[in-house]
């Protein structure tokens, strides 16, 4: 970053709405709040807590976090009280950084800091000159699910960004490219879209809407010219199908969380002629992306999109169950190596052992590889075809889940007795969680006795685990079952759940039903995207599960079947079919 800014020092950096920063300005705002944090006490590998939306702001506090010697952990402000405080705790942060709407979830216990502003003081003649940095420092911790229920945090050093993004060989950067930041900071995607421009001297535009909305999406790329767009699985998807026109001018797409879907990628592809494409796959245990699939030319009509070959610092192997090489073609577990291995879970030496395994095949005496979970095979032209998950681990909306973190959760509430958590697709093919909950018989009886019966107990369990855990974690619907089906060797036969595409209305509220013409279309609509039924017309679109995915989708429905644009800005401002039919009327 030191030498884009005294090589570019005029050069835009960051922008994010009207506010724009050089390069030099960047690199001096840091530096000054870099010195901040040290008067505040952080010291060299210490964890820095940052509690904010997308900005300049934030981006500049990324920096001097590291500056300072430290990694930054991004909590989403999305995520409850509760889990954020664990979060913080976890790692060890004694400092925070914090909007200042946001400055009251900081625990007590850690020293609060404001977000640097234009106004930041220079720093004093007498400052201390900030630390030098080295490839094996700790640059920030991206929190996983975890099989317990508690999350892990993965602590990542700089040698793996630098791997990843420095000169990479998976794809080149210029000087002139433009790229934009979409993900939550808190999730390692944006690992590439922050640090991939920053570090390559090209310029970083950062969304700076709290939501995603299609329609504004496609107009932000053309507007702020962007050449090089990295979208996750569910959301490519979705653009490609929808705004197909916002991909004029982009050089190049990148997707990765989940399987790429092959007709979505021919159809961008033969849409573009000469676009480059890459699917990226990687755990955050390895930093973002292991290996990449970069082309100019679609995949066949009967082809998947494979994931590649291994970048650039960066070693595979497809192993058996004693750890020996399989034969190309054969299906086998990725294990992964080289210069992007995080350093382990912060705090959680066991885990780390357990995933971060002795690599026999290394050159280097000592190296360690990560056991992915992943099941793959290398074809015959050397591609590597990701086949599924050894364990149960899914991707919910570009995140990593753990049913297990949601089973082991439900199962501390004194109302489970046994708890199933399995994937399921909903009508536009993206995965989502449905529980099953074998409740305590006390509890079952007085479910059964109560005037809201079972739908009520289940309510109360989904309103218990959206107050604990992130919006991805949280079920679509928790189910109430008498017993839960067994196989031959007495384990949960998960294949025999009954599987459904529509649910009871899991809200513990009064259902007001529809009163108008109008506000029948519309709970028909909400009832189709979201798969619930009834839907009142007070219901929160959100508390029944909606999320950005499905808010688009229902924003196109309501543009076909009324004929007006509906902003995702005015879905989050007025979430009830109540108030969106008085907003349409």
């Amino acid at each position: 970053m030191a030498r884009q800014a005294a090589a570019h020092p005029h050069r835009p950096a960051v922008v994010c709405g009207t506010e724009t920063l050089t390069y030099t300005q960047l690199e001096n705002r840091a530096e000054d709040f870099a010195r901040r944090l040290r008067d505040a006490g952080v010291g060299h590998g210490d964890v820095v807590g940052v509690l904010a939306h997308r900005s300049t702001a934030l981006i500049v506090t990324l920096l001097a976090v590291l500056k300072a010697g430290a990694a930054y952990l991004v909590v989403d402000p999305g995520e409850p009280d509760g889990r954020c405080a664990r979060l913080l705790e976890d790692a060890g942060a004694g400092v925070v950084v914090a909007e200042e709407e946001r400055a009251g979830r900081v625990p007590p216990h850690c020293r609060l800091l404001g977000m640097p502003g234009p106004d930041e003081p220079a720093a004093r003649p007498e400052a201390a000159a900030l630390p030098a940095g080295h490839p094996d420092q700790l640059a920030y911790v991206s929190y996983t699910s975890g099989s317990t229920g508690e999350p892990k945090g993965v602590g990542v050093p700089h040698r793996a960004v630098a791997r990843l993004l420095y000169a990479p060989d998976w794809m080149e950067i210029h000087g002139d490219d433009v790229f934009l930041e979409l993900a939550p900071v808190a999730f390692d995607a944006s690992t590439i879209e922050i640090w991939g421009p920053l570090v390559n001297g090209a310029r970083l535009v950062v969304h700076a809407g709290r939501t995603v909305e299609l329609d504004q999406l496609a107009k932000e790329i053309q507007q702020e010219g962007v050449t090089v767009l990295l979208l996750t699985t569910g959301l490519f998807n979705q653009m490609v199908t929808q705004h197909l026109e916002a991909f004029e001018g982009v050089r190049h797409v990148l997707t990765g969380g989940d399987v790429a879907s092959a007709s979505h990628v021919r159809r961008l592809m033969d849409a573009y002629p000469g676009l480059l494409f890459t699917n990226g796959y990687g755990p955050t245990e390895n930093t973002s992306f292991t290996t990449c699939w970069t082309t100019d030319t679609p995949p066949a009509a009967d082809e998947s999109v494979p994931i590649g070959r291994p970048i650039k610092g960066t070693r595979i192997a497809i192993l058996d169950a004693e750890l020996r090489p399989v034969p190309d073609g054969e299906t086998g577990e990725l294990y992964t190596s080289g210069d992007g291995l995080a350093r382990g879970y912060v705090g959680r030496p066991g885990a780390t052992a357990e995933r971060f395994v002795a690599d026999p095949y290394a050159p280097e005496p000592g190296a360690r590889m990560y056991r992915t979970g992943d099941l793959v095979r290398r074809r015959p032209d050397g591609l590597v075809e990701f086949l599924g998950r050894a364990d149960q681990q899914v991707k919910i909306r570009g995140f990593r889940v753990e049913p297990g973190h949601v089973e082991a959760v439900l199962t501390r509430y004194p109302e489970v007795r046994d708890a199933v958590v399995v994937p399921q697709a909903d009508a536009s093919g993206n995965k989502r969680l449905l529980a099953y909950v074998l409740p305590e018989p006390e509890a079952a009886e007085a479910a059964t006795a109560a005037p809201d019966g079972a739908a009520g107990l289940a309510a109360r369990l989904r309103e218990a685990l959206s107050a604990e855990l992130p919006p991805h974690l949280v079920p679509w619907a928790v189910l109430l079952r008498p017993e839960l089906p067994l196989n031959r060797n007495g384990k949960v036969d998960r294949k025999a759940l009954p599987a459904t595409t529509r649910v009871a209305r899991g809200l513990g509220t009064p259902l007001v039903l529809p009163r108008t013409p109008l506000e029948e279309r519309l709970a028909a609509l909400w009832g189709e995207v979201l798969g619930v039924e009834p839907v009142g017309v007070r219901d929160d679109f959100f508390a029944l599960g909606g999320h950005s995915l499905l808010a688009a989708q229902l924003i196109a429905a309501l543009r076909r079947e009324t004929g007006q644009d509906v902003s995702a800005r005015t879905l989050y401002l007025r979430p009830t079919i109540e108030e969106l039919a008085a907003e349409l009327s």
